[in-house]
C-alpha cells in the first residue's frame, strides 16, 4: 500500500501531482477498540442528563405528622410525602447527571489515526486541490459532488480553515468540518 494520494481538480479531473502522506497517521494498523470507545464517548456526552423526578424532601407539604404516633392502630407516619403514599416523593428516580466518559488523549488520537488509515486502505480519501466556490450556491456544491461520484454516498469534507461559502453552499446529506487534523 503506498502514502501517496493523487490531488485532483475541482472539475474531478487528476491535476498530475501527487501528495505524500504521514506515514504515523495514515501507515497504521487501525486499533478496533479504541475507535470503539472514541464513538461512545462522542455519544455519551451528547446525551443531556437533566431527568430529575422529586424526592420527599421536595414534594409540596407533609410539615407535620399526620396522626399520633400510638393507638390508631395503623403503620407510624412521619410525614404525608412518604414515598409509599399517595402524593409522596419518588424513591431512587433519575437524578441529573453528567454522562461523559473520560478517555485518554492517546487512545482519542490512535482512534483518530486509525480511522485515517482504514479510510486510506479502502480507497475512500480524495484530496481536491482548488475547494472554493465564488458564490454561496448549492447548485456549484451539487455539480462538485457529482463530478466526484459523491451524489449518494454520506461524506465529510475537511477544509485547512474556515470556508463559509462553502458551508452555506452545502447539501444536507453532507457535512463539511472546518477544523485541520493536527493530531
Amino acid at each position: 500500500m503506498s502514502l501517496e494520494l493523487k490531488v485532483f481538480g475541482r472539475d474531478g479531473k487528476e491535476t498530475g501531482e501527487v501528495i505524500s502522506l504521514d506515514e504515523g497517521v495514515f501507515g497504521i494498523e487501525p486499533s478496533e477498540s479504541s475507535v470503539y470507545l472514541d464513538v461512545k464517548s462522542l455519544l455519551a456526552a451528547r446525551r443531556q442528563g437533566t431527568h430529575k423526578v422529586k424526592g420527599r424532601g421536595e414534594v409540596r407539604g407533609g410539615g407535620r405528622k399526620p396522626y399520633k404516633q400510638k393507638g390508631t392502630g395503623g403503620a407510624r407516619r412521619g410525614s404525608e410525602r412518604s414515598p409509599l403514599l399517595v402524593g409522596g416523593g419518588s424513591i431512587f428516580g433519575p437524578m441529573p447527571r453528567d454522562y461523559k466518559i473520560k478517555i485518554n488523549k492517546k487512545v482519542k488520537s490512535l482512534a483518530r489515526r486509525s480511522v485515517l488509515s482504514a479510510k486510506l486502505k479502502d480507497n475512500e480519501i480524495l484530496v481536491v486541490e482548488d475547494f472554493t466556490f465564488d458564490e454561496i450556491k448549492t447548485k456549484y456544491f451539487l455539480s462538485f459532488i457529482r463530478d466526484f461520484g459523491l451524489i449518494s454516498v454520506k461524506t465529510l469534507f475537511l477544509t485547512m480553515g474556515k470556508n463559509e461559502v462553502l458551508f452555506k453552499s452545502d447539501v444536507d446529506d453532507h457535512e463539511c468540518i472546518d477544523k485541520s487534523i493536527a493530531n
